[in-house]
């Protein structure tokens, strides 16, 4: 099938990255001029999300995070709000340049000035810490401060952040140590984030999709735009090398007209131990998996579950377009093999077999959790990816079990260990979770910016496995990863869309997740 033009991806910039670009951007542009756009961008969309709010409270740090809070103070006042600032101290040390050319301003506008948080505020502004935070600062926040970042986290009124919400990492989406346990769950007011000069990482995965809400991008360019980050024109879409990519799309092929089902491609899962093995039976994940690669529009889809044998009665609920077969079948089939979801202990077995197959390779669950437990297995899967792509869709414990970590060090830096295990295995990784990480192993990765809470529940990661199955079922045998990459990314979106646009009204079931897929185009 013919592709769609590629429509990019937002760039996903480290903090490294992004001051390497500000250093670049300001040696071009006057004195005080990326820090006076920061300010006029950040009070034109509050403007925006809160125009009937009277009372902002700007949250002003002692950095040039906190001088972009003054400036936008100035404009807002100027709008006819009511502003108060809240400054931190400066612990005896000047303030950058920039940042006391601000304090200056502000001053001379008449914006009031305390460490003390209004009575009474609509909106409030989180100009206190950015992306200059340091993941190593072990030194909590005392006095007013301390009582600042308690008030925006607890507050149910809106918060507009500029940069990064205070104490979360933009490379990370994790809290500061010792403010995590400060944090409530999640926010219990709207949220918005003004990310300068490119957007961080950390935004969209772990604490940061429910912290940042809604991330907007001011480019501080020469027109001082400000766009949604999943609606930027593509002309303002810059990805250097070395970035990653926020996914907010599926960029899918052009259906043709002249098509068969063989151009789809066939889709084999291979897992769901039946019950008559251990008395506990998963031939559910299974049919989970076959049903969404039948709805994401695999051309055929053949299931094989663990333990059965062709005298075995077929079970019921298996959609009559799924076709069981034996194992030895479903290893001659020329598209994509997934395998694992409801695996159990039988599939340790069928793996150096699933291993040798020569299309596209999906291992979930307990095919991840055998390769975790035999080393033998592991130094196969690194090779399988000779014969076509491998793909490991982990999550978080998962992973930590194949990288012998923990859980806490894989959530610690989501990004980090995904990359780490594409390059070590030689495949593709999607780390599932808020924000799934998608690797490759020459180190690029990207971002999912689909999906919702309605996916935590049981079965949806098979609905996952069965959908990328799908997408990689047309592609030819000995196809790299890096063909499989685009492929890959819309199966994701698109399973996390499904949940997007579910009817509020309706409970989200695993089974009504498949059937709600689309094939591609």
């Amino acid at each position: 099938m013919p592709a769609t033009a590629a429509l990019p991806y937002p760039a996903l910039l480290s903090s490294d990255q992004v001051r390497e670009r500000e250093q670049s951007l300001a040696r071009t542009l006057p004195h005080y001029s990326l820090m006076a756009r920061a300010g006029a961008a950040t009070a034109r969309l509050a403007l925006a999300i809160a125009p009937h709010a009277r009372h902002v409270w700007v949250v002003c740090g002692a950095g040039n995070n906190g001088g972009d809070g003054l400036e936008a103070a100035i404009h807002l006042q100027a709008a006819g709000k009511t502003v108060h600032i809240s400054l931190q101290p400066s612990a005896g040390k000047a303030l950058p340049t920039d940042a006391a050319h601000a304090l200056q301003r502000a001053q001379a506008a008449g914006v009031p000035i305390s460490d003390q948080p209004p009575a009474h505020f609509d909106l409030a502004i989180d100009a206190l810490w950015g992306m200059g935070l340091r993941a190593d600062r072990s030194t909590p926040a005392e006095g007013p401060v301390r009582a600042w970042l308690q008030c925006l986290l607890d507050t149910d009124r809106d918060v507009l952040c500029i940069d990064t919400p205070s104490g979360l990492l933009a490379d990370t989406g994790a809290w500061l140590p010792w403010l995590a346990p400060l944090a409530p769950q999640a926010p219990r007011g709207r949220r918005f984030t003004l990310s300068m000069l490119a957007l961080k990482p950390g935004l969209f995965t772990l604490q940061g999709r429910d912290w940042a809400g809604e991330v907007w991008l001011a480019p501080l360019l020469a027109q001082n735009p400000v766009w949604r980050c999943d609606q930027m024109p593509a002309a303002g879409i810059d990805a250097p090398s070395g970035t990653g990519q926020l996914v907010t799309q599926a960029q899918t092929p052009l259906p043709t007209h002249n098509s068969h089902k063989g151009l789809f491609g066939d889709v084999a899962v291979i897992g769901g131990q039946s019950a008559s093995h251990d008395g506990q039976g998963m031939e559910g994940a299974a049919m989970l998996a076959a049903s969404a690669a039948l709805h994401a529009g695999a051309g055929r889809v053949m299931l094989h579950l663990l333990g059965s044998n062709p005298a075995s009665p077929r079970p019921a609920g298996i959609a009559a377009d799924i076709m069981l077969r034996s194992l030895e079948a479903t290893r001659a089939l020329r598209g994509s093999l997934v395998c694992g979801c409801g695996g159990g202990s039988l599939v340790a077995g069928v793996l150096p077999q699933v291993l040798q197959h020569a299309g596209s390779l999906v291992l979930d669950a307990d095919a991840l959790n055998a390769l975790a437990a035999q080393p033998a297995l592991q130094r196969r899967a690194a090779q399988a990816s000779s014969t076509g792509p491998t793909v490991l869709t982990p999550h978080p414990l998962e992973l930590a079990r194949l990288l012998g970590s923990s859980t806490e060090q894989v959530q610690r830096d989501r990004i980090g260990a995904a990359r780490q295990a594409a390059r070590q295995w030689q495949c593709l990784v999607v780390l599932k979770g808020s924000g799934s990480i998608v690797a490759a192993p020459d180190g690029r990765y990207a971002i999912n910016h689909s999906g919702n809470a309605r996916l935590s529940i049981g079965g949806t990661g098979d609905v996952l496995a069965g959908c990328m199955g799908a997408h990689l079922a047309a592609l030819p045998p000995g196809s790299s990863w890096a063909q499989a990459w685009q492929p890959l990314l819309n199966a994701v979106w698109l399973h996390g869309h499904a949940a997007d646009t579910w009817p509020p009204a309706r409970m989200l079931t695993a089974s009504r997740l498949a059937r709600s897929l689309q094939r591609p185009g």
